[in-house]
């Protein structure tokens, strides 16, 4: 009788980067890492800032139904880690203008 193997199956989308090491079993049952909530990918808003600068993203999260934490892939983080270094360094040419910002005192 030959042994049964099992295709790899791929890392769970949000799960974190763990450069080969086993992953959390968190991840695996896609629960909540603060409150063990039910996680459902969504759309949502992001603000980032960078300097005086803020930038609107709407991106695709794990989100938890119970607490709202998110949970980003690591591909959205480092698009997140882009666009505040250029915001920061006012490289806005790419970026399209929404309006006016106001702080309120």
């Amino acid at each position: 009788m030959t042994p049964t193997t099992t295709a790899p199956t791929a890392p769970h989308p949000f799960a974190p980067d763990t450069g080969g090491a086993p992953r959390n079993a968190d991840y695996c049952r896609r629960a909540c890492p603060v409150c063990n909530g039910e996680l459902a990918p969504k759309k949502v808003e992001k603000l980032l800032r960078g300097g005086n600068h803020v930038a609107v993203l709407r991106v695709e999260a794990e989100t938890c139904l119970h607490c709202g934490e998110r949970l980003y892939d690591a591909a959205t983080v480092r698009r997140f880690e882009d666009i505040r270094a250029k915001l920061e360094r006012q490289e806005l040419e790419t970026f399209q203008p929404l309006g006016q910002s106001f702080q309120v005192a």
